[in-house]
C-alpha cells in the first residue's frame, strides 16, 4: 500500500515530525504556502542550562503575502548562523553524541542557501541521511495538481496524483480531515501519535518535544531508528 504525508517546511523540527517521515513512502513538502510568522517554520528550541530556548533562523523584511519558497534568509546570516552555532556548541558539547551531531548540524547551518525553502529542505535531506531515513522527499509545487485547492482537497488530489491509497498526517489534523471524504476517494486516513520519549538530558529535568537537535545529541543512531518506531498509527 503506498503511504505519503504532506506537511509543512520545517527548520530543525521535534521528533514525531521525522516518524512522520519515516512512517511513509513519500513525504510531500509544501513549497507554495504562506509563510506564517510566529510559526515553526524558521524557529525551533533547544536545551540551554535546563530550559527550553527559542531560535530563530532570520528572514528578510518583504511581504507577509509570499510563499514560503519566495522568502529569503536575512543578508545577516552569515554572522547569524555563527551565533547559533556557538549556542549549540556552548550548550552541547558535553553531551555524549556531540562530534557526529554537530557535524550534521553545523552542515546544515553552514550550507550556501539564502532561500528559505531551499534551505530547510536541505537541511531535512542532512538530518534524515544521518538518522537512517530513506523516504523520498517530494516539493509540493512539482506535483502537476490545481495548486488553488485548499485544505482536504489538496490533500486528496496529490495522494490521487502521487497513486497513494494511504494518507498519514499529524494528530493535529485529527479536527481537520474528515476520513469518509477520504474513503470516498479510495484513500486511507491515518494519524501517527507520538508516544511519549524520554531520554536523558544532562543531569536536568526532562523537557519534552525539543528540536531533533536536542535528540541527535542524546541518543546513539541506534536510540534514534528505536525512537522512530515509538508512536501509534488512529
Amino acid at each position: 500500500m503506498k503511504t505519503i504525508a504532506i506537511m509543512q517546511p520545517y527548520i530543525f523540527p521535534y521528533v514525531g515530525y521525522f516518524q512522520l517521515i519515516n512512517s511513509v513512502d513519500e513525504f510531500v513538502i509544501y513549497d507554495n504556502i504562506k509563510y506564517t510568522k510566529r510559526g515553526w517554520i524558521n524557529r525551533n528550541r533547544i536545551l540551554v542550562n535546563g530550559k527550553d530556548t527559542l531560535f530563530s533562523i532570520p528572514i528578510e523584511n518583504d511581504s507577509d503575502y509570499l510563499n514560503v519558497v519566495d522568502r529569503k534568509l536575512a543578508y545577516t546570516w552569515a554572522i547569524e548562523r555563527k551565533k547559533i552555532l556557538n549556542k549549540i556548541y556552548s550548550n552541547y558539547n558535553k553531551s555524549e553524541f556531540f562530534n557526529e551531531s554537530f557535524d550534521v548540524i553545523k552542515k546544515c547551518l553552514m550550507q550556501d542557501e539564502y532561500n528559505l525553502f531551499n534551505f530547510i529542505f536541505n537541511s531535512l535531506s542532512f538530518v534524515n541521511d544521518y538518522i537512517g531515513i530513506s523516504t523520498q522527499l517530494i516539493i509540493s509545487s512539482t506535483i502537476d495538481i490545481d495548486h488553488t485547492l485548499k485544505s482536504e482537497n489538496k490533500v486528496i488530489a496529490i495522494c490521487q496524483k502521487q497513486n497513494a491509497e494511504r494518507y498519514i498526517n499529524a494528530i493535529g489534523g485529527m479536527v481537520l480531515y474528515d476520513k469518509s471524504a477520504f474513503k470516498n476517494a479510495n484513500i486511507e486516513l491515518n494519524f501517527i501519535k507520538s508516544n511519549p520519549i524520554v531520554y536523558k538530558q544532562f543531569d536536568y529535568e526532562f523537557v519534552p518535544w525539543l528540536s531533533i537537535i536536542d535528540v541527535m545529541m542524546h541518543n546513539s543512531k541506534e536510540k534514534l531508528q528505536e525512537h522512530l518506531k515509538n508512536y501509534l498509527l488512529i
